[in-house]
């Protein structure tokens, strides 16, 4: 059965694999599941069709034969599970890359997510100054335990998992700002994610994805 995901026709992130549909490819590019991509627009996002898939009108969806998920983490919970790579096969350990998974989701990304909103949506509000610093005090507070955490380790918990997959999909939004110069343990992390051969297939997917986009 072919899988198809959905991903922007014009992505706001102007292709540098920050829509969540890269989290989606990259989960597939590791476990070498082929997959097509259905483009949708904002318009359509909000049509019957998507909403079906997608009660809140976002991106990604999977679709698999008589299957439909919705929610990247549960998209990549879903893959991890049914093929060999991004879950260990000890109990304990499989666990283990389980909690990090929702570490980054639960604990990690919420005040990345809301400080990317915050300068973008917030910028000419009068309490933007104020909101920012108070995000990126919380922010920082999450950098420096998960880099003690860590420590010289290539990986969170052992080999690559999803746990790691989706951890460094979420650091990534913070790639190029002050807030990681104080982490190079972190910085590192980040680039053996993206050295990865199937982040780079993944990458290189959702970007030819923005550049017709934009060139049409």
């Amino acid at each position: 059965m072919t899988i198809t995901i959905t991903a922007f026709e014009r992505s706001p992130d102007r292709g540098r694999g920050l829509a969540r549909d890269m989290r989606v490819r990259w989960a597939l590019e590791e476990v070498g599941e082929p997959y097509e991509v259905r483009l949708v627009t904002f318009a359509k996002m909000r049509e019957p069709a998507h909403l079906a898939l997608q009660p809140f009108g976002q991106i990604p969806t999977y679709e698999e034969g008589d299957l439909a998920l919705f929610e990247s983490g549960a998209i990549v919970f879903h893959i991890a599970e049914r093929h060999a790579g991004l879950l260990p096969r000890d109990a304990n350990a499989r666990a283990r890359a389980i909690a990090w998974m929702f570490a980054a989701l639960n604990t990690i990304e919420p005040p990345i997510f809301d400080r990317a909103l915050a300068t973008i949506l917030e910028r000419n509000e009068p309490w933007y100054e104020q909101r920012l610093h108070s995000l990126e005090l919380t922010i920082g507070k999450r950098l420096a335990d998960l880099s003690r955490r860590l420590g010289d380790a290539d990986w969170l918990d052992g080999a690559f998992s999803a746990g790691d997959l989706l951890m460094v999909t979420i650091l990534l939004r913070l790639k190029g700002s002050a807030l990681l110069d104080d982490y190079p343990n972190l910085l590192a992390y980040l680039a053996r994610g993206e050295a990865r051969p199937a982040y780079k297939r993944a990458f290189a997917a959702q970007l030819a994805v923005y550049t017709a986009a934009s060139a049409g």
